[in-house]
């Protein structure tokens, strides 16, 4: 079995995992955040949304938040953007890498959007051309492609159709959602093995959920398929709007120490994101969604 020698995460806490927190958060705090995480050697981080702040309070100040950072050269600072206007606002921030998501559920997107797979993708036309125009690089996200909490099972074929036209509308970049947590290794190889048919296996990235606690195992699953990009959290923010009481995103901590265990360099401090997940919990008054982080902070405690 060959392994990856490299693997690139994408942190997406700033984003994926703030936006479900109740507490409201600084720009300060956020920032701090940010320029916390691009000094552990993080080469991709998504740290805000241009979306309107009345459906996701916690991303209004994105803009503020991307004027304020410590810009580091090598790392990408990424947005989402899910309409052109969000674009727009991107554009003005100084950003250069943006993504946009559609879901492979219909009744998902209906509940979420309010529209259809097809007329999601549609809407995004406009979106791609400017920024192609402009230069910038768009990442497309697929939700719900190992379940979705209102229809059940996914089809894999359902996935990898909306996978190969966000390829074929120039997303560098397929990031695999799964959204509820309710994936498993056989489960998530055999949709990789679908998906990969489709979009070439160089481009796909695993973004698992660990409401039943199998996030590590399907990452490692995504691994033995060719997968080298994976998206997580630190300290495991972001709960699971699906599953009260669920965790949400897999822990960037714990993703970062099976990669270190496997001998996969990715160029990341483990102590260093640690440190970092305990400061933004400290924060947000939580305990710490790491296992790793928990245990690195309890072992530095005893000291």
């Amino acid at each position: 079995m060959n392994l990856p020698e490299y693997v690139r995460l994408v942190e997406v806490g700033p984003r994926d995992g703030l936006q479900n927190e109740q507490r409201p958060i600084s720009v300060a705090d956020k920032v701090r955040l940010v320029d916390d995480l691009s000094a552990c050697g993080l080469s991709c981080i998504e740290v805000g949304s241009f979306v309107s702040p009345k459906w996701v309070p916690q991303m209004a100040g994105s803009a503020e938040v991307f004027a304020a950072i410590e810009w580091r050269p090598g790392v990408t600072y990424a947005a989402l953007t899910p309409n052109l206007k969000g674009l727009e606002a991107a554009l003005a921030a100084g950003v250069r890498e943006v993504a946009v998501f559609a879901s492979a559920s219909e009744r998902f997107s209906q509940r979420n959007i309010n529209c259809s797979i097809d007329e999601s993708l549609q809407r995004f036309e406009p979106l791609m051309q400017l920024a192609h125009e402009q230069g910038l690089r768009v990442r497309g996200y697929v939700s719900c492609v190992l379940g979705c909490p209102y229809e059940g099972a996914i089809a894999k074929e359902q996935v990898a159709a909306v996978a190969k036209t966000l390829f074929a509308m120039g997303c560098y970049e397929i990031s695999l959602g799964d959204t509820i947590g309710v994936g498993t290794p056989n489960a998530t190889r055999r949709l990789i093995e679908t998906v990969g048919r489709e979009v070439p296996r160089e481009r796909l990235a695993g973004h698992f959920h660990d409401t039943f606690g199998q996030a590590l195992v399907n990452v490692y699953a995504s691994l033995q398929e060719g997968v080298e990009v994976f998206d997580a959290s630190v300290a495991g923010l972001g709960g699971c709007p699906y599953a009260k009481g669920a965790t949400g995103n897999v822990a960037t901590e714990d993703v970062l120490y099976l990669l270190n265990g496997l001998g996969i360099r990715t160029g990341i401090d483990l102590a260093a994101l640690s440190t970092a997940g305990q400061r933004i919990c400290n924060v947000l008054g939580k305990t710490n969604g790491s296992r790793v982080g928990a245990a690195l902070g309890a072992a530095s405690r005893a000291e």
